[in-house]
């Protein structure tokens, strides 16, 4: 009897290996700033069989040798629908990092073409014995226009040399970091300083495993810009979108937001790379007053036509757009006098440059909340 349930292990397994009887369901990421879905997680299913848990067919697989056959057949599930992947939304896949070297994997990559719009996010099946020789097989994935994200930060081995090492354009919040956050304030603190960090390193946040409004709330007050959770959407076929009552809650949080802080006055600027690219947008246009420098994405100096053509550059005064507006004043105003009212330069969660806040229009806000 032992033996006919291995034979049929072995028949089942090697079926799915094949992408028989396995299908993928895709669960929404959802931006707290817009009250939008952005993106989609694509988490592999097993229909077809009697065990329906993933992770027991992962481990399977692992004990008969055929974990990169498994893998890379729920990749394929994973990008099946990708051609009809709603405009403006990603898509994440996972993927163990013991088997990005592996070739059946690196033939779904060469199969896809490129990956703009695909996040890789890096599971923990099995841990990593060494970032160095991972290295390569992301920056091909990254040079492919993939995104690199780690899953479940703050537990297991993913820690602080984990993000150091991998460097993720998504930091995954693990779920008991997330669950009952609204009455933990060591939890909102830990939140605070990865959101820190993820900023500084030019990452984004995504909390998952919301399945109360006040963990909503809460992760959204502390401007968490990515969440996802069974609250939000359970994993479903393409492609569900976010129910209306928590978009309009989420929605007019940011209308709050906008209300009281920099947010409200942000205006979009003209950027270049250098002093000298600047000076070549003023020199044909001469009703520009203001060009932003950019060190990549993050933003550096307002420049006007006379600083950039002689190229002297000292740095501006950068606030977060979620920054009240009364802050940012005070802060504009201890400048010297002759930069007290150059533009601030507006920066996202995770630093990138999103526009200028002007004083005129901060004081005119302020004036108007009074």
């Amino acid at each position: 009897m032992e033996a006919l349930d291995q034979a049929t292990d072995a028949h089942e397994l090697a079926a799915a290996c094949l992408g028989e009887g396995i299908t993928s369901a895709y669960q929404p990421i959802i931006d707290t700033a817009r009250g939008t879905v952005v993106g989609y997680e694509a988490l592999v299913r097993f229909p077809g069989y009697g065990e329906k848990n993933p992770e027991a067919w992962f481990a399977r697989a692992r004990r008969a040798g055929r974990a990169a056959e498994l893998e890379a057949a729920a990749l394929r599930s994973a990008f099946a629908h990708r051609g009809s992947l709603p405009a403006n939304c990603f898509l994440t896949v996972n993927v163990s990092p013991a088997l990005l070297a592996s070739p059946r994997v690196q033939q779904v990559w060469a199969e896809q073409g490129g990956l703009g719009g695909v996040v890789v996010e890096l599971t923990e099946q099995t841990p990593i014995e060494s970032y160095l020789d991972l290295e390569p097989h992301l920056d091909a994935l990254r040079a492919a226009g993939a995104m690199i994200a780690v899953d479940d930060a703050g537990s297991g081995y993913a820690g602080l040399q984990h993000l150091l090492a991998l460097r993720p354009s998504i930091i995954k919040m693990d779920r008991e970091l997330v669950r009952d956050i609204d009455g933990d304030e060591a939890k909102r603190a830990l939140m605070e300083m990865i959101g820190l960090f993820a900023g500084r390193v030019d990452a984004w946040i995504l909390a998952e495993g919301i399945e109360r409004v006040e963990e909503l709330d809460t992760l959204a007050a502390l401007g968490v810009p990515l969440v996802q959770g069974y609250l939000l959407g359970r994993p479903a076929p393409p492609w569900q979108g976010l129910d209306l009552d928590l978009a309009l809650r989420l929605s007019a949080r940011s209308r709050d937001a906008a209300a009281s802080t920099v947010r409200g006055v942000v205006e979009p600027a003209p950027t270049a790379a250098t002093p000298g690219a600047a000076a070549a947008l003023f020199a044909g246009n001469p009703h520009l007053t203001d060009v932003v420098l950019l060190d990549g994405r993050r933003p550096r100096a307002v420049l006007t036509a006379e600083v950039a053509h002689l190229g002297i550059v000292t740095p501006g005064l950068v606030v977060n757009v979620d920054t009240p507006v009364d802050e940012a004043l005070t802060r504009a105003v201890t400048r010297e006098a002759g930069s007290r009212f150059t533009p601030l330069l507006v920066t996202d969660n995770a630093g990138r440059f999103v526009g200028i806040a002007r004083m005129e229009r901060l004081i005119g806000k302020l004036a108007t909340r009074k």
